[in-house]
């Protein structure tokens, strides 16, 4: 194994953590979790040279680290605190672009504003930009580029860096009809940092080998628009079609040697341009026009969609593209009209309309639902192709059967068909689909499968289609419309009978196709199984079922693959279900069993490779060990950290570790497990004020670093330093009994935890959110064990919630109360018993535990009624409960200014609850409106003080 520098990484590493090692270790405080950072982006090189990665803390300014992996030189460079929204006002997060040329030479990535700039500008209603910096590795020579939207390396040929600029401001305030897209495309020379300037381009795409680049223009009063195309080896600049239209969605083939794009017109009649498809061959060149207007078999009153990129089919023998219904203008609209103005003010002559929704009970898809997919319903567009060859327009999407898409090869298409069953899967949950196999070329469509739930993939190769249907999964042959039997006669079971929700015979779960088609790999939740289409099936595994074992992931280490290439090295993810060790496994070619290459107790994963060497890198964590990366070979042997994200955490006191507590639960007397993460400085034989923490399965947790973190979940790592000790339980469920199902395992936890000498039974609290509010908010009306809890955004009373919206995405809530989490079998209609034995509302006079709730009056996903309807009523009953709203927030907060605040709060309940301190005086007396301005201020003062 080459050792990359190794011993180098080792040593570059002990200042960063000798810079903490002498402070003494102390509580973490809510100022402190600001610091903790995520490494984000991970990337290695192409040729294993170096490392690349994003460090960013909770809250400020991220970096951006290059690491040399030979002789762990390591240089950084300060990034800023998020992205902005291209050509707009910082404010809108995005991903920061980060790129290896080809070579692996190079690296270019984005920087955004600092947190300070960002703020100033938003106080001064000021624009800022990202600008982009490249490196070129061996030398560590910097070259900055500002008010840069994107970038790109020049495929597989390096040599150039493409930097787009952003548009002017004045530019984007022009009046649509004469507002152009256009910028500069600078091309920098790699070798020689000479630049080539191009302007007015409004699209650029280089193909994957490298060697061509295409630009669409976008000029003033469309003065030289076009694409053009430009030899990156010659330097040769090519005009392939120019007019005074508007030209965009640039796509190239895999392979390089075919460009599509779309032609768009100006029409008096539709506020929309009317496109046409461009298609360009170059080997040899050759142009292909589709004008849908002098096409008799184009249908009438569509248009081409803008919205879906046009590319060549394999082989060139084909376009594909989208078709709309195009919007057409107001009579007598002008186009400088035809796009809203957003400071258009009301005339006295314009009559107001209402602003309404009609809610009907045919509709398939809830009113709300069609609100929030109203964007995605405007940008539908009908899958479509056109063939050169013989000129010839075909459509295999429409009204009747509007999801098409084409399989690998293209030589079928794969139509799914929900509206049969969508106003039903609305409702319940249970959703089907019938499936169809079209013909390309004619687009005649053949039923092949009626009311299936579970339909998967293509093979790679393109001609079968794998479904699983009454505990079996079969490969369905597009050609001869034959379905195979894979699992009929392989000795294990694919029901996943782990499954608790209310679905019959659910399905494990398929790991993906082998990329000649021969197979299909799939887990029984053990093993993993190589189902071959001809043939008997295969453990690739062994020993999963009979070790307890759960080989549970492949790791994808090449971008580019299609399918699971089973003649090469395969990589796994491996967890122990019962001592929730894992680890990585290595497939080997034409060997038998999955050799675990890291095994113990740790997590394990972001397993990657360099696309060129044996170079990877992965993860490993503990209670105590943040996810740093560690470099290794092929084997993961003699790995080395290369990575030390939060070096400040000596400076604090930690979670001594975490055990496994053994119970069974109650009535289903299924074997369950809870992870006991013990306090800091913990003492055998010393009790622990404890906080049971619970959503559903939880215990495989146990080896999981806690991030501290700014948000509205329970911070355990926050709370061990702190001294209490946190349990995390398994929960089995029953149906139609989802909280007496977290009674029946929450509290056998609790009791193995307290059997362990370490949890103090006075102490306890219980904390959930969402659906473990929900269960927190049921326990406390059915036990009297917990000193206090805390329930965020939690359901309360089953009946109202089951017929509510879920306002996130317009859904009603009845289909996850009957075939998602709820676990119902039915609405309440029909089995009303259940909903309210298992609401906590109804039995509310039971609670004698002090609660706290915390729910948001924009809340999404569980409606702020919910929060609202249990406090009233253990109010009304006297019962003692206080309430947190965070105006605006949804159903997790957002805003770090309220984080804080809540985190400090659920600190103070917590401590006044189970250490015995001082309650404050907001959760003493409450603090009235007229107050709570001045009473938020001095709090948000005093933590800016201790920051």
């Amino acid at each position: 194994m080459p050792t990359h520098g190794c011993i180098g990484v080792i040593a570059s590493l002990v200042p960063i953590l000798s810079l903490f090692a002498d402070a003494a270790p102390r509580p973490i405080e809510t100022r402190d979790i600001l610091s903790w950072k995520r490494i984000h982006s991970a990337t290695v090189s192409p040729d294993g040279g170096w490392f690349a990665y994003r460090l960013s803390p909770n809250e400020g300014d991220s970096e951006l680290v290059l690491r040399n992996l030979k002789d762990a030189k390591e240089l950084r460079y300060p990034i800023g605190e998020a992205a902005p929204a291209p050509g707009g006002p910082f404010g809108a997060s995005q991903t920061v672009g980060l790129s290896f040329s080809h070579d692996g030479h190079y690296c270019a990535f984005e920087a955004a504003p600092t947190r300070a700039q960002a703020r100033k500008a938003r106080k001064d209603k000021k624009t800022l930009y990202n600008k982009v910096t490249l490196v070129e590795l061996d030398s560590a020579k910097v070259t900055s580029f500002d008010k840069i939207k994107s970038f790109a390396f020049s495929g597989e040929l390096p040599g150039w860096l493409a930097l787009h600029k952003y548009t002017g401001e004045a530019q984007d305030k022009e009046p649509p009809a004469t507002r152009f897209a256009g910028s500069d495309l600078l091309l920098y020379q790699l070798a020689t940092g000479d630049q080539l300037n191009l302007g007015n381009v409004a699209e650029y795409a280089f193909n994957k080998p490298g060697t061509h680049l295409a630009i669409a223009i976008d000029a003033a009063e469309k003065s030289g628009n076009g694409i053009q195309l430009r030899d990156m080896r010659s330097g040769t600049l090519s005009h392939l079609d120019s007019s005074k239209t508007s030209y965009k969605s640039l796509s190239w083939t895999e392979t390089g040697d075919g460009l599509a794009a779309l032609k768009g017109t100006d029409d008096k009649a539709y506020q929309d341009k009317l496109y046409q498809v461009l298609g360009f061959t170059l080997t040899p060149f050759k142009k292909t026009t589709f004008d849908p207007t002098k096409d008799p078999d184009f249908p009438k009153g569509l248009s081409i969609s803008p919205n879906r990129k046009p590319s060549w089919t394999e082989g060139l023998t084909a376009i594909s593209f989208g078709i709309h219904e195009p919007q057409r203008k107001k009579s007598g609209m002008t186009l400088d009209e035809a796009a809203p103005k957003p400071d258009a003010a009301d005339t006295a002559d314009t009559p107001d309309s209402p602003e309404m929704l009609v809610w009907h009970f045919k509709d398939k898809r809830l009113a709300p639902m069609q609100v929030v997919q109203e964007r995605m319903d405007k940008n539908y567009s009908y899958l479509s192709l056109y063939y050169p060859e013989n000129s010839k327009f075909v459509r295999l999407a429409d009204d009747t059967l509007r999801q098409v898409t084409l399989a690998p090869k293209e030589k079928f298409a794969i139509g799914r068909d929900s509206s049969p069953y969508e106003l039903q899967a609305a409702l319940n949950g249970q959703r089907f689909e019938d499936i169809y196999v079209i013909d390309p070329k004619t687009g005649t469509r053949k039923l092949a499968l009626s009311k299936q739930r579970n339909v998967y993939a293509a093979s790679p190769v393109g001609t079968h289609l794998l479904y699983y249907n009454d505990g079996h999964f079969f490969a369905y042959e597009l050609a001869s419309q034959q379905s195979i039997n894979l699992t009929q006669s392989a000795p294990t079971s694919f029901i996943n009978a782990e499954d608790d929700h209310n679905v019959t015979k659910p399905p494990t779960t398929p790991l993906g196709w082998a990329a000649d088609g021969s197979a299909v790999l799939i887990s029984d939740n053990w093993d993993i199984w190589q189902l071959p289409l001809k043939g008997k099936p295969v453990n690739l595994s062994g020993n999963g079922r009979k070790e307890q074992i759960r080989y549970q992931t492949r790791y994808p280490l090449d971008p580019d693959e299609k399918g699971i290439d089973l003649s090469k090295p395969q990589y796994f993810g491996l967890y122990g279900e019962w001592t929730k060790k894992s680890g990585i496994g290595l497939l080997e070619p034409k060997q038998a069993g999955i050799q675990p290459l890291r095994w113990d107790d740790a997590a394990y994963g972001g397993l990657l490779k360099a696309k060129a060497a044996n170079v990877f890198l992965f993860t490993r964590q503990t209670v105590k060990d943040f996810p740093d990366y560690q470099l290794a070979d092929a084997t993961l042997a003699n790995a080395l950290p290369v990575t030390a994200a939060n070096p400040q955490q000596s400076q604090f006191l930690w979670s001594s570790g975490s055990q496994l507590i053994d119970y069974n639960c109650d009535t289903t007397n299924t074997k369950s497990q809870a992870a006991l993460f013990l306090p800091a400085n913990y003492e055998p034989g010393k009790k622990y004020p404890t906080i049971v923490y619970i959503y559903e399965k939880l215990s495989q947790e146990k080896n999981r670093y806690g991030m501290p973190a700014l948000d509205d979940r329970f911070n355990r790592s926050v709370y061990n330093s702190n001294g209490y000790a946190v349990i995390q339980p398994d929960i089995s469920y029953k149906l139609n009994d989802p909280g007496r199902s977290a009674l029946w395992c929450v509290l056998p936890a609790l009791k193995a935890a307290i059997a362990s000498g370490i949890v103090d039974p006075d102490k306890v609290g219980l904390h959930g959110h969402s659906w473990g509010g929900y269960e927190t908010a049921f326990l406390v009306t059915q036990t009297n064990m917990f000193k206090t809890a805390i329930a965020g955004a939690p359901l309360t009373d089953l009946v109202s919630m089951y017929s509510s919206v879920y306002w996130n995405t317009g859904s009603s809530n009845q289909s996850i109360f009957e075939s998602s989490q709820g676990r119902f079998t039915s609405g309440y209609m029909d089995n009303p018993e259940p909903y309210i034995r298992n609401s906590p509302v109804y039995q509310a006079q039971n609670v004698k535990t002090p609660l706290m709730i915390l729910h948001n009056d924009k809340d999404g996903a569980v409606d702020f009624t919910q929060g609202i309807e249990y406090f009233n009523t253990l109010r009304r009953l006297q019962k003692p409960v206080v309430m947190l709203q965070y105006k605006g927030e949804n159903h997790h907060l957002a805003k770090p200014e309220n984080s804080k605040d809540f985190l400090i709060r659920m600190k103070e309940y917590y401590d006044h609850h189970l250490k015995g301190a001082p309650a404050p005086k907001w959760l003493e007396e409450g603090v009235p409106i007229l107050k709570i301005k001045d009473e938020v201020d001095a709090r948000a003062a005093d933590l800016a003080k201790k920051n």
